[in-house]
């Protein structure tokens, strides 16, 4: 009978850290962000797309999405995080960072892309357990740390998944009656949730990427060894991402985003079968597997988001002059307003 230990002593090629507990825990917080992340971009796609009287069927697109599917996506994810090894958890979140500059760097100025949100899910993800198995190696208390950042993480996906129901189910209704706190609120502030994603996600990928350096970093004896993996590395990968990145702009398709997926962890995998394990090429296809089920996951949100940068890199011709629609309630208000400066000014001609 496989005793715990056993399985502790054959799992840290798999696993972050030490024990197999401390892996599953930083499995579950990674699991975690990406649930706030998809569930607080389902909630801006939502409430944007009901308030444009052209978009109600991707309004009922995304209501229509099954809520236990959502729960199968956090497990799923936490096992995919709580196995995969850190030397390929730590590439792929620079290898996002890298991909994330190029994309922000070849758009025009002003314009943003709201398909990296979720494109980011799996390295974000892999960045969270990666900068914890960093910044708590060799804390005496590293199960405890982690039990309060998973029982904070887990209070926070738990709000967030009750207010995605929320608003799918009855901000249309509350907006309108205005009486409810919470769709009060968002119908103020719908509008910051890509900056306030836009800057947690910064944050997150700058500790992920310095976090991702060193532990990638101290398997090399020497600087000349890290030289001769970081060069190539380097090199090789910032002409993938450009190519790609092209290839990307031009057939803005769901084909070409699953294409991506391939050919950049094909990268990976050449070059984890030269410098890396055996254990490395393992990961390689559990990531394969992760970065897919996310994109999949998130396929509705996808193709609005893409519409949406597409609209926005090549705009109709009279689409700039176009003013958004105003909501349905808000016609009574004006034309109430309208009556009664029309019945003052006519009070003063007289």
């Amino acid at each position: 009978m496989l005793s715990f230990e056993f399985l502790a002593s054959w799992l840290p090629g798999f696993a972050w850290g030490s024990s197999l507990m401390d892996s599953l825990l930083q499995g579950l917080i990674g699991a975690c962000a990406v649930s706030v992340l998809c569930s607080l971009v389902k909630i801006y796609l939502y409430i944007q797309c009901l308030n444009d009287p052209d978009r109600q069927k991707e309004e009922e697109t995304i209501r229509s999405q099954w809520s236990v599917l959502d729960h199968i996506h956090f497990f799923l994810l936490t096992l995919i995080f709580t196995v995969v090894g850190y030397r390929v958890a730590a590439l792929v979140v620079l290898e996002f960072s890298l991909r994330a500059v190029s994309m922000l760097l070849s758009l025009n100025k002003g314009a943003h892309s709201s398909q990296l949100y979720l494109l980011c899910q799996y390295s974000l993800g892999c960045g969270i357990s990666c900068s914890l198995s960093y910044l708590l190696e060799g804390a005496s208390h590293r199960s405890c740390n982690l039990t309060l950042a998973l029982g904070l993480a887990g209070l926070i996906t738990c709000y967030v998944w009750r207010l995605a129901r929320h608003v799918c189910t009855m901000y249309e209704l509350h907006s309108k009656e205005r009486y409810c706190g919470v769709c009060i609120f968002l119908l103020t502030t719908w509008h910051g949730i890509p900056t306030l994603l836009c800057n947690a996600l910064k944050i997150t990928f700058v500790v992920a990427d310095l976090a991702a350096v060193a532990l990638i970093n101290r398997d090399f004896l020497t600087t000349s060894e890290a030289i001769r993996f970081w060069t190539p590395l380097t090199i090789c990968y910032t002409l993938l991402v450009i190519y790609m990145q092209e290839e990307q702009r031009h057939n803005p398709s769901e084909q070409m985003v699953y294409q991506t997926v391939f050919v950049r962890m094909g990268g990976l995998l050449i070059l984890l079968m030269t410098v890396g394990r055996w254990m490395d090429i393992m990961n390689i296809f559990i990531s394969l597997v992760g970065e897919i089920w996310c994109l999949v996951r998130a396929g509705i949100m996808l193709d609005i988001c893409r519409a949406q940068d597409f609209s926005q890199r090549f705009p109709e011709p009279g689409s700039s002059s176009r003013q958004p629609q105003p909501r349905p309630e808000a016609f009574g208000r004006k034309s109430s307003s309208v009556t009664k400066s029309s019945s003052g000014g006519a009070g003063a001609e007289r």
